[in-house]
């Protein structure tokens, strides 16, 4: 049954070997099962509370203001749909954000938003952003993506030119955490103005239309 099956790849083993909570894997409780729509997916405690204020931190410590249920194995039941949890869990994981093909953007989003994971959709909604920007043909803002840790910030935002400024600063936190001495890690969103090019209404010359002419017959 659909409800009995452990999700491809979401099981322990090697994809939490890297994890912030690979030093605890020993601990039977640190690792916590979850049912999402009938798909189990396996991970821990220390995963899922990357983000305190996160439904799932939230679940897998019992919060009394969080009523929850759990199926016959034990799993915390959660009435979603699992196509686009996998994106969710890994971004807890390791920090990043990635969609397979055939996973819509939009759905990732919304889970997002309901699982409570503020940093994960402040990163889709500037991704949605700048994508929409890239492909206007009269857009006249150029956006950039820089990534740095939290001692290099102040350097970068110091040494922007050119007509750079500053457009958002997202905190996307350390990839993994070792030790104290480990920096927040952040997307800083910079942007451009540029002038469009002057459309030229000239007629191409008769030599000009022989040329493009014997062109398209290469």
């Amino acid at each position: 049954m659909a409800a009995d099956r452990v999700a491809n790849g979401m099981q322990g083993g090697s994809g939490e070997s890297n994890s912030p909570g690979a030093a605890n894997v020993g601990s039977r409780d640190e690792w916590v099962r979850l049912n999402v729509g009938g798909t189990v997916f396996l991970t821990t405690k220390t995963t899922l509370c990357r983000e305190k204020s996160g439904f799932l931190a939230r679940l897998c410590q019992d919060d009394p203001d969080l009523p929850s249920l759990k199926d016959e194995t034990g799993a915390y039941l959660i009435d979603r749909d699992p196509r686009y949890f996998p994106p969710i869990l890994n971004y807890l994981r390791h920090g990043r954000l990635i969609i397979d093909g055939g996973i819509s953007e939009e759905g990732v989003a919304e889970e997002a938003e309901f699982y409570n994971l503020s940093t994960l959709t402040a990163v889709i909604k500037e991704k949605s952003k700048l994508r929409v920007s890239e492909f206007k043909s009269d857009q006249k803002q150029v956006y950039r993506v820089l990534h740095c840790q939290e001692g290099e910030l102040t350097q970068m935002l110091s040494t922007l030119s050119d007509g750079w400024k500053m457009t958002q600063l997202v905190n996307i936190g350390s990839q993994y955490s070792y030790s104290s001495d480990d920096q927040s890690e952040f997307l800083v969103v910079v942007s451009r103005e540029f002038d469009e090019p002057p459309r030229s209404n000239t007629k191409p010359t008769t030599k000009e239309k022989a040329l493009q002419l014997s062109g398209s017959r290469m």
